[in-house]
């Protein structure tokens, strides 16, 4: 039986435990971002997402430049567990990083002030559907992923390392590879205390 949509949104779940076992091809890893990005919709069409493929030893030193960071800032004998987590985040096959481009953001502020208080929340929208759109879809090809939050305090090396534009602000980092294990039981609201039906 062929997976629909609404299977694939089931489906998406947080993988903490990967692995940098080669899943699909790098070309078919850029082909789904690239028409994820091309193809998730944003606030008066202004495209303000920007994403960065890291895979393999750039996936490393993402995490290696998130450790030396938290080390500065987070207690020696804490620091195990932390230790522990850029491991396994380090450990998978690739890191997706999310931006906004916010001088497009403050442009679209500029042309539409009536709207103008409005365009960094619709902003986060829009990264908000680029992030699922390629979450599930790399889950639908067999990776397994989470998605991370550690700007700002990585966003200033991350730009000097990997030489990106001083108006890309640092969203999230997620970190993606072959699922060593499955995603636990999740619990879930009475659907009917988060939704209204009006006719």
């Amino acid at each position: 039986m062929t997976k629909t949509f609404l299977d694939s949104v089931q489906s998406r779940r947080s993988i903490y435990a990967i692995s940098s076992e080669q899943v699909i091809s790098d070309e078919r890893i850029e082909e789904i971002v690239s028409h994820a990005v091309k193809h998730t919709p944003s606030a008066f069409n202004s495209q303000t997402g920007r994403v960065v493929v890291l895979l393999g030893e750039q996936s490393d030193r993402l995490w290696k430049i998130t450790e030396d960071t938290l080390r500065k800032i987070v207690p020696a004998e804490n620091f195990h567990s932390t230790e522990e987590r850029m491991a396994t985040f380090g450990g998978g096959y690739g890191t997706i990083l999310f931006f906004e481009d916010m001088a497009i953001v403050e442009s679209m502020m500029e042309q539409f002030v009536e709207y103008k208080d409005n365009f960094p929340v619709w902003s986060l929208q829009s990264a908000g559907m680029l992030q699922f759109v390629i979450w599930t879809a790399l889950e639908d090809e067999g990776f397994g992923a989470s998605l991370q939050h550690y700007n700002p305090l990585i966003d200033e090396d991350v730009k000097k390392e990997w030489e990106l534009p001083a108006s890309w602000k640092l969203l999230a980092q997620m970190p993606f590879g072959k699922p060593l294990m499955e995603a636990g039981e999740k619990e879930f609201m009475p659907v009917e205390d988060r939704m209204k039906v009006i006719k």
